[in-house]
């Protein structure tokens, strides 16, 4: 048996680039975030001299900026990118297709189904879940994150105006929104642990490496003959 490539470059630089910041922001969060939530046990001696708080949330704070800039780009190059680039943004639940691919990606990812055919993008249950989890869990993440920003800032600050004055009374409380995005952290880490899981999952078992695609941009479709 012969073993043959082919290679198709389909994830443009910024795109990449915005994956591994976004993974890197979204890292940082949930792990200083919890630290916010549940505080780590007092330390003796004056609170000047640790200051140990006030490093996890400028952290905290430094990675939302990230990500939100990183969000923005990836929208804007949603418009001027290639097709792949819209994937994230546009997934096509209007067409039959769609669902029938998606039952049997379902079922390939539980082992009942042999290897669908090989997408040069997402496949449908990945562009599904990109959108709901990542896309939607992301922004939902960044417009109360930036509401509770806004209100330690206080008023008068770009982010007290923008977010702040509208999400707050929405929600009702501010601790509904501190609850909420307690929530939509767990939410998004549930995501990044399946998102992990089927990327690995498709180098090992599927036809084309997505691990390696998302650093140099190159997609590897595997095709054994004799």
């Amino acid at each position: 048996m012969a073993s043959k490539q082919d290679m198709i470059y389909i994830y443009e630089a910024p795109v990449r680039i915005c994956h591994w910041v976004s993974a890197l922001s979204i890292t940082v969060l949930a792990v200083t975030g919890y630290l916010i939530g549940s505080p780590l046990p007092s330390v003796p001696g004056e609170a000047s001299e640790h200051f140990v708080m006030g490093y996890i949330r400028f952290a905290h704070f430094t990675a939302g900026y990230l990500l939100a800039a990183s969000m923005t780009l990836r929208i804007y190059w949603a418009f001027v990118g290639n097709r792949v680039s819209r994937q994230l943004f546009v997934v096509p639940v209007w067409r039959a297709s769609f669902w029938k691919g998606l039952w049997t990606e379902v079922r390939w990812y539980l082992f009942l189904e042999k290897e669908p055919l090989v997408h040069l993008g997402h496949n449908p249950l990945a562009s599904l879940a990109m959108f709901l989890m990542f896309v939607l869990g992301a922004l939902f993440m960044i417009v109360t994150g930036f509401a509770l920003y806004g209100e330690g800032t206080g008023e008068g600050s770009w982010a007290h105006s923008a977010f702040t004055t509208w999400v707050i009374p929405l929600f009702g409380q501010s601790q509904d929104v501190h609850t909420w995005h307690h929530l939509g952290m767990w939410y998004v880490l549930v995501f990044v642990m399946i998102h992990v899981y089927m990327a690995i999952r498709e180098d090992i078992m599927g036809r084309s490496h997505l691990v390696s695609s998302m650093l140099n941009g190159w997609r590897y479709y595997k095709d054994d003959s004799a």
